[in-house]
């Protein structure tokens, strides 16, 4: 069994900046981790996603509304999601994903499967 743990979600004022962290903990030596995510989901919206890498280091993958202001990094088990430049849109519930797969669609949410809790980010004056 192979947990997620996110947290740094907060409330925040348009324009500033949040780093989010997702660690992966338990059998983590026998469930390989192939690919991380970052998910939000907005109050009445549809989960969709945000920002993911593969665990080799060979891409990384960003939303449009999101390209340029978030950066996605990874050291060790550990999955971080750097939110600069944030707007009233980018609140939601943010959920750290994993798959076990040899392949995803970043888009599919059913691709992930190993969800953490989520984590709260409020975007407001």
């Amino acid at each position: 069994q192979v947990q997620l743990v996110e947290s740094g979600g907060d409330s925040v004022r348009p324009g500033g900046s949040l780093r989010l962290s997702c660690t992966a903990s338990g059998d983590t030596d026998t469930l390989i981790l192939s690919y991380m995510a970052w998910f939000r989901q907005a109050p009445g919206k549809e989960r969709e996603i945000v920002a993911g890498l593969d665990t080799a280091g060979l891409m990384t993958y960003y939303s449009d509304s999101v390209q340029g202001r978030f950066t996605v990094s990874r050291v060790k088990n550990t999955v971080y999601l750097q939110m600069n430049s944030l707007k009233p849109e980018d609140t939601g519930i943010y959920y750290c994903a994993a798959s076990t797969s040899s392949w995803v669609v970043w888009t599919v949410a059913s691709h992930f499967d190993l969800w953490g809790q989520g984590t709260q980010v409020t975007v407001s004056t």
